[in-house]
């Protein structure tokens, strides 16, 4: 499966935004989504920066129960409706042994930009890097049990067994794992809108086996739910901001000030991780002269926001989202940028302007790929978990696993040859290996 939506699709012929806005449907529709009932409020100090160890205090919490009810839009693989007993993600395919650590930072020199009452601007990262083999706890926990109620329930999957499935979702990292020896590249990794950063875990996992430090932020108030290490859940105020807009130029305007502010958040996180006093306690494992970033949907254009903005990051990747905040008309100083996106959906032409826009601005080496039977969240961990829970979308055939080996082999492919000069033969054409994969030359 691919997109968790309820009677939501995007077919060949949609729109730029109603392509874009696939995975915000439930959240600006008609429907008020379980993250959309207000807008919570965060007072009290919090500490400038705070490491959560063993990463396990946000992943123990209870959800609340929730009714059962069965999926408009999503059916069973097969006659048998049960859920497997656990889930996991795809094992990563590079050399190194994974770890993970959490950071809670707070940047007291900006107001949060959705509810100013909660304070300065906070962000959850998860830090995935290589490490030693063997060293280390446990496994690191997928998600909060919590943020993954709200997420499947604003998707309209609300059976009360899947909530604890998702969250105990098999990683392949572990906890307090040694860093390996040396210094790795870092990748900055931003989540869709409405969409938690556990679902690029898998993405995540793979660049660090590889030879990556990864960091993944959450955005408060722009999430289903991020759940703080006090156990307090911030739901989705930005979603409701855009849901109350009177029109689509409206709405428009509210995601790029949400891909504009990610770029503001991802500045100050580079600021903690390779400043003078990194908030990370495995900081010199980072090369800050080769920085990438990559994001899904909405993070995808902050990516290229986040470029315009800092000179430090050197390369960008777009999955599958809309440019709300469009490419500067001077480009990006001819660093380079991939989209990779879905097919027909994302090809010249077919609907969404803004990558065509986009990519007569983009300055240095860049590539358009689209894929075939895709969907919009086939470049995130949705496939594999949905797949695993019986869920199918008819709409976007692309297996789970042809899903997380395009994913995985594109995405690294860039990073390899824009952060570490390596030749990246995957990029120069079609390939056999990858019939799904179309090379677009506009």
């Amino acid at each position: 499966m691919t997109i968790f939506l309820r009677n939501r699709r995007a077919g060949a012929a949609a729109t730029a935004t109603a392509l874009a806005l696939a995975s915000l449907a439930a959240l600006a529709g008609t429907a008020t989504p379980a993250s959309a009932s207000g807008r919570a409020t965060v007072s009290g100090p919090a500490a400038t920066a705070t490491a959560l160890a063993p990463d396990s205090a946000a992943a123990s919490k209870s959800a609340s129960p929730a009714a059962s009810a069965s999926p408009a839009s999503a059916s069973p693989a097969s006659g048998d409706p049960a859920a497997p007993a656990a889930l996991t993600l795809p094992r990563p395919t590079g050399p190194y042994a994974t770890g993970r650590d959490t950071l809670f930072l707070t940047d007291h020199e900006r107001t949060d930009p959705w509810v100013p009452a909660a304070g300065p601007r906070r962000l959850l990262v998860s830090l995935h890097y290589p490490a030693r083999p063997g060293s280390g706890g446990g496994p690191a926990p997928y998600m909060p049990e919590e943020e993954a109620r709200l997420m499947l329930a604003q998707r309209g999957l609300d059976d009360p067994k899947w909530p604890g499935l998702v969250a105990a979702t098999r990683t392949f990292s572990r906890t307090d794992a040694r860093p390996a020896p040396g210094r790795f590249p870092l990748v900055l990794l931003s989540p869709g809108f409405g969409t938690p950063r556990a679902t690029l875990t898998g993405l995540a996992e793979e660049l660090a086996s590889r030879g990556y430090v990864v960091a993944t932020a959450d955005h408060p108030y722009e999430s289903t739910g991020t759940e703080l290490p006090d156990g307090r859940v911030l739901t989705c105020a930005a979603c409701d901001e855009v849901a109350a807009q009177p029109d689509d130029a409206g709405r428009r305007k509210v995601l790029a000030a949400v891909s504009a502010g990610r770029a503001a958040d991802f500045s100050f996180l580079l600021d903690r991780l390779t400043g003078p006093r990194p908030a990370w306690r495995h900081a010199r494992t980072i090369d800050a002269r080769r920085v990438g970033m990559a994001g899904h949907s909405i993070g995808g254009n902050a990516a290229a926001s986040t470029m315009a903005a800092d000179r430090r990051v050197d390369a960008g990747v777009n999955m599958d989202g809309t440019f709300f905040d469009p490419v500067t008309a001077r480009g990006l100083d001819g660093r380079p940028f991939l989209m990779l996106g879905t097919d027909p959906g994302h090809a010249p032409g077919a609907g969404d302007t803004s990558w065509d826009e986009s990519w007569t601005r983009l300055d240095g080496f860049k590539r358009w790929l689209t894929v075939r039977d895709s969907g919009h969240f086939t470049f995130t961990d949705t496939p594999a978990i949905g797949e695993q829970l019986g869920i199918v979308d008819p709409d976007a055939p692309l297996s789970a696993a042809r899903s997380t080996t395009i994913t995985r082999a594109y995405v690294t492919a860039f990073f390899d040859r824009s952060l570490r000069g390596r030749p990246a033969r995957l990029l120069d054409g079609p390939t056999p290996a990858h019939p799904e994969v179309l090379f677009q030359r506009p």
